[in-house]
């Protein structure tokens, strides 16, 4: 894992937000709202239910509910975001708990290199180890001191600002550690399948 980043007034910033004047990737425009795309309806989650599983290749397998997930330290990231479909929103302040805080519950098999990262009614989508582990990634329940709502991930979304914004699963209950790179929902219907803004690697080879 890369080395952390400074933290001013306990808040991680982003290392692309670091960029300064130079934080929009090409083919960005800013925008000041935060545009709310997804696949389907949002889900109807009751917390009660709601649960976290950390599995695959690591041990032993962890499942969370709410209150055990919310008792895992916090951590407070500033970063941008950048959709895929050409629109990026600055400054965007998340509190959650670090990917690299889940991945410490468990032992991961040292022949994991990826991650699916699972998402409500069976939506998938994959990431390296080292993306998912970055020192900004987390699982997200707060954006701008408010709970997310429900079209924006509540109770708990992905957050990997290195990556364009559908990398960012909304509506997780799965983790799932794996050898093998898996292409998920949207990686199997042409979008890239990194999906980094600074090389534009928005859709795959046709």
């Amino acid at each position: 894992m890369e080395a952390q980043r400074p933290v001013k007034d306990g808040v991680i910033t982003s290392p692309d937000t670091l960029r300064g004047g130079d934080r929009l990737p090409p083919g960005q425009r800013l925008v000041a709202d935060w545009p709310v795309l997804h696949h389907g309806e949002p889900p109807d989650i009751e917390l009660r239910r709601w649960r976290l599983r950390i599995h695959g290749l690591c041990a032993p397998e962890r499942t969370l509910d709410y209150d055990a997930f919310l008792a895992l330290p916090r951590v407070l990231v500033r970063s941008d975001i950048h959709c895929v479909t050409g629109w990026s929103r600055f400054d965007n302040l998340w509190e959650g708990v670090s990917t690299r805080t889940l991945g410490g519950l468990v032992e991961i098999d040292p022949t994991a290199r990826h991650v699916v990262v699972h998402g409500h009614g069976g939506f998938t989508t994959n990431l390296p180890l080292d993306d998912f582990f970055a020192v900004d990634s987390l699982i997200a329940v707060k954006h701008d001191g408010e709970l997310l709502d429900i079209e924006h991930g509540y109770p708990a979304r992905l957050v990997v600002p290195r990556l364009y914004f559908w990398k960012s699963a909304k509506w997780v209950t799965a983790i799932e550690f794996t050898a093998e790179d898996r292409p998920g929902f949207w990686e199997k219907r042409g979008y890239h399948n990194h999906g980094d803004p600074w090389k534009e690697e928005r859709y795959g080879e046709p």
